[in-house]
């Protein structure tokens, strides 16, 4: 609220985007209200699931209920609203079914993205399913890395099919309108990654290319739950080795050095 007042003073007019959780929307209301009154037009909003004990799996102190609220909460302040669900790797088919047939209903843009136990959170020490993959460049929610219930080509098959199917509902004339300016805009200032993006938006959203990134051979390998100690230390979460500074015959260089080698004496 300070800031708030502060740019009011100033007389500063932007437009805002922000991400934020459901339960932090529903505290802190007029905070909300306040920032839409001064620009804020678009908000990231993280529903996570429609199913109360998959909230609790992903430790996620917050009821469906309580989500709703959050989301008629931004509806009514005219904030435009980008909704995540978390598809578990458990899921069925009717489970996606059932994420397809709310996330059509409801008029807000709605993203899947695939439940990543990540190092450092409470899920990572906390999940009983073994990792199936340890490789870095899978764990970008996108990709399975605990066991799932559907065939994995099925699970990534199913996770593809829902997200077109959402996807589908903007792209009526108004929209092609609306991308149309935006383009034109970007392309007068010599920006062509959307355009690009709008062409090989299938090639890299494909279930067949999240299947066979499984195969890949691993290049960078992170460590299993029981390998941390339960109290991390922030180097503890790097991938790459620790770069040590070395100085030979004038020159420096970066060379990779384990924590536990010690370095010989020249």
């Amino acid at each position: 609220m300070a800031i708030a007042d502060e740019m009011d003073k100033r007389r500063v007019r932007k437009r805002y985007y922000l991400e934020t959780r459901c339960d932090v929307l529903i505290r802190n209301k007029e905070v909300f209200a306040r920032w839409a009154k001064m620009g804020l037009c678009y908000m990231f909003l993280g529903l996570e699931s429609l199913d109360e004990a998959q909230l609790k799996s992903f430790r996620k102190r917050i009821t469906p209920n309580q989500n709703f609220e959050a989301l008629e909460i931004a509806r009514k302040l005219n904030i435009d609203v980008a909704i995540n669900l978390i598809s578990d790797p458990s899921w069925d088919r009717e489970q996606f079914e059932r994420a397809r047939e709310w996330a059509t209903k409801v008029p807000e843009v709605v993203h899947l993205t695939v439940a990543t136990p990540y190092p450092g959170t409470e899920l990572f020490h906390t999940e009983v399913r073994e990792l199936t993959s340890v490789d870095y460049r899978l764990y970008d929610i996108q990709h399975a890395v605990m066991p799932t219930k559907l065939p994995l080509n099925e699970f990534y098959e199913e996770l593809v099919k829902t997200q077109e199917i959402i996807n589908r509902k903007f792209m009526g004339w108004k929209t092609a309108v609306a991308v149309s300016k935006i383009l034109a805009g970007q392309l007068a200032r010599g920006q062509t990654n959307f355009l690009k993006m709008l062409f090989k938006f299938s090639k890299v959203y494909n279930a067949d290319r999240f299947y066979q990134d499984h195969f890949k051979q691993v290049t960078y390998a992170m460590r299993r739950p029981e390998e941390y100690e339960r109290k991390l230390k922030p180097n503890d979460l790097l991938v790459h080795e620790k770069p040590v500074m070395l100085t030979h015959s004038g020159s420096s260089k970066l060379i990779p050095v384990p924590d536990d080698q010690t370095l010989p004496v020249a």
